[in-house]
């Protein structure tokens, strides 16, 4: 007699599957994409106070040689743990993997510090406007690269277009 076919259960977004692997640990931003509303908010701020805060801290350590390869490494990283976290959820760009939030946020720091508070927030600002509503071409990247290059990809893409913004807003407050 044939068993009946069981339904995949659904993954449950908590802390325990957080822990369960460091892959899952990474993609849900520490914690950051387990927040029940603004998941790639949340993770965006994640990676400001992570990265003035590391940045205080030690200083000599988180340079802008080291932020500089954390991204580049945090970024190919990040295709595998996106990849791998959205087989495990079901959902290959599942809103709480905020890992590319993180990741395109810190370049958007990394080329803009030291700035004012003002300034950061400004780009904190313009960066969710970019990621969020995905003008193109951010929305082709998004709807066209797919698996974990295409999760990271479409927020690179995002930061590109936040930097942008600030190197034309200096170029006319400046002149």
């Amino acid at each position: 007699m044939n068993e009946p076919k069981k339904e995949p259960q659904a993954v449950v977004l908590d802390i325990r599957f957080l822990v369960s692997h460091p892959a899952y640990l990474f993609a849900l931003g520490f914690g950051s994409g387990l927040s029940p509303v603004l998941q790639g908010t949340a993770g965006t701020l994640f990676a400001w106070l992570s990265f003035s805060a590391l940045s205080a801290a030690w200083p000599d350590i988180f340079n802008s040689y080291t932020w500089a390869a954390v991204i580049i490494a945090g970024f190919f990283y990040g295709i595998s743990i996106c990849h791998k976290t959205g087989i495990a959820l079901n959902c290959p760009d599942h809103g709480c993997m905020v890992w590319d939030e993180i990741i395109a946020f810190w370049l958007v720091l990394l080329i803009l510090m030291p700035a004012s508070i003002t300034v950061q927030f400004s780009a904190f600002l313009v960066f969710r406007f970019f990621d969020m509503v995905k003008p193109q071409p951010i929305k082709y990247f998004d709807t066209h690269f797919k698996g974990g290059f295409g999760v990271m990809w479409d927020d690179i893409v995002a930061a590109f277009f936040t930097l942008l913004v600030f190197a034309l807003w200096s170029t006319y407050t400046s002149a």
